[in-house]
């Protein structure tokens, strides 16, 4: 394609607006299904949690697990939703071979949360509030496996009947990078309040986009096409790039865009048909009958309420207007319940709140991601860190001898006290300015025509003579000082 075309190409697609709703699908970290009493957890050989109830045998009769009410009715609340006191369950009726009694049941007219909203932040710090239409209950289908055997299709009923919450977008994302940072502020969410672990490649947290396209101003919507089962954020985006450009295309050319329910293939990121996109009619709702309305008292949804833990919504907003900290730093602060509890213990004991930031965020998070560990396995108090970063503010020790140096010690011997670690490694600062002042000689001396350079107006060698100064010092020294210092012995040699 010539530059001229991709030109043209770029100006057909300004025409357009992309217009995205998520269906987002958390799988509840319950010990039991929702509606009997089979295990519920990943991993087990092939249909060995199974009972009557989750193989769809005639005669059994679900029973709801009161967990997955209460985790519905906390995230209907972190999302700001109104909770249905009076809800109810229904029948969606359809056949596929994973599903064995030929209905799933899950709520169509009456879910237990609506109309709520979760805020998302775009690259240029704007906010976004995203609608929720619903957060509902209901229960997964097996699962069919195509590539077991070289003549039959294999079901796996482990998952039939696992609790899951589907929470549903109005249709307000507008690009790849808005159901992006939607589906990252889902899953983070569900991930504080111990709903959902959020890990989406083995399906704990799947992601259905409903993509359609229109010119800019209009005001009908286009026609719809579901990419169903995305698996990652990186293909959620690559999934509604390529819609949006398939879409655009085929109006452009004249052409119709049929209804479709599609797949995506992440190896050649090429949406394909499935089947025609079914309509709730073609479902045949109707109430479930062996299930009774579930009738919620206020007083408990407002105990829940009560037991809510600080989300990353608050606590972003906190750590920026309160704090000083950047929204970057806010966000990679709060991306992790742990991570980010572990802060607000450092900053119970630590007011320089930049600092504990930067500790947390590089060497702290550097050795999780090294060792695999969850920050409560690494067995470091966030009391010792706060004394590293009192160290190094008082002068008593440089940074990089703080990171490089006593860390690495004490994550190997975390019952190690942090000025035993300074003592034992020689690692305080010399104060003795006639000590300095002897380095800096000796730095100087080293380079006599970097100093020319230097007073000739090339203060990039500043750095030259500062390394020096630490590598004949031994690190011992405190930089601000001998920075200032240094600047002066240079400025005295004009």
């Amino acid at each position: 394609m010539d530059t001229e075309q991709k030109v043209m190409t770029e100006e057909v697609l300004n025409k357009y607006e992309l217009v995205i709703g998520l269906e987002i699908h958390a799988q509840l970290a319950t010990k039991t299904k929702i509606f009997s009493s089979d295990p519920a957890f990943f991993g087990a050989e092939p249909n060995k949690h199974t009972t009557p109830v989750s193989l769809g045998l005639p005669g059994t009769l679900p029973k709801i697990n009161e967990e997955v009410v209460t985790c519905a009715v906390k995230l209907g609340l972190a999302t700001h939703c109104k909770i249905n006191l009076v809800n109810r369950f229904d029948r969606k009726n359809y056949f596929y071979a994973d599903l064995p009694k030929g209905y799933q049941i899950t709520q169509d007219e009456l879910p237990i949360c609506q109309k709520g909203f979760i805020v998302i932040n775009l690259k240029d710090k704007e906010e976004k509030k995203i609608r929720l239409n619903r957060i509902h209950m209901e229960e997964d289908a097996g699962k069919s496996m195509h590539d077991k055997d070289d003549r039959y299709s294999l079901i796996d009923l482990n998952r039939a009947g696992v609790p899951l919450l589907e929470i549903v977008s109005e249709p307000d994302l507008r690009s790849a990078e808005e159901a992006a940072a939607y589906l990252s502020e889902v899953r983070r969410i569900v991930r504080y309040l111990d709903v959902c672990d959020g890990n989406m490649e083995e399906g704990s947290l799947r992601c259905d986009a409903n993509i359609s396209v229109r010119l800019k101003g209009a005001a009908e919507y286009g026609c719809r096409c579901e990419v169903k089962n995305l698996n990652s954020i990186r293909n959620l985006q690559r999934a509604v790039n390529y819609e949006f450009r398939r879409q655009v295309q085929l109006i452009e050319s004249g052409e119709r865009i049929d209804q479709n329910t599609l797949n995506f293939d992440a190896a050649t990121g090429v949406t394909s048909v499935l089947r025609s996109k079914e309509m709730a009619l073609d479902y045949r709702y109707f109430p479930e009958p062996d299930l009774p309305p579930l009738h919620l008292s206020q007083d408990w949804v407002d105990e829940l309420r009560k037991e809510l833990p600080v989300l990353p919504e608050q606590r972003i907003k906190r750590y920026t207007s309160e704090l000083g900290l950047s929204e970057y730093d806010a966000s990679l602060l709060t991306n992790d319940r742990s991570v980010a509890d572990f802060y607000e213990e450092l900053i119970s004991v630590s007011s320089n709140y930049k600092s504990a930031a930067n500790w947390v965020i590089g060497p702290v998070q550097s050795l999780l991601n090294e060792s695999g560990k969850e920050i409560s396995e690494l067995g470091i108090p966030a009391s010792a860190i706060a004394e590293i970063i009192q160290l190094v503010e008082e002068g008593k020790v440089n940074n990089s001898a703080a990171t490089q140096q006593i860390f690495p010690v004490l994550t190997a011997s975390p019952g190690k006290q942090v000025n035993e670690i300074a003592r034992e490694l020689n690692l305080f600062i010399d104060t003795n300015e006639d000590d300095l002042d002897a380095f800096i000689e000796q730095a100087v001396s080293k380079y006599p025509d970097k100093v020319v350079e230097y007073n000739k107006g090339k203060k990039g060698v500043l750095g030259l003579f500062m390394g020096e100064l630490m590598k004949v010092s031994g690190g011992k020294i405190d930089p601000k000082t001998a920075n200032k210092l240094l600047i002066s012995k240079l400025e005295s040699l004009k």
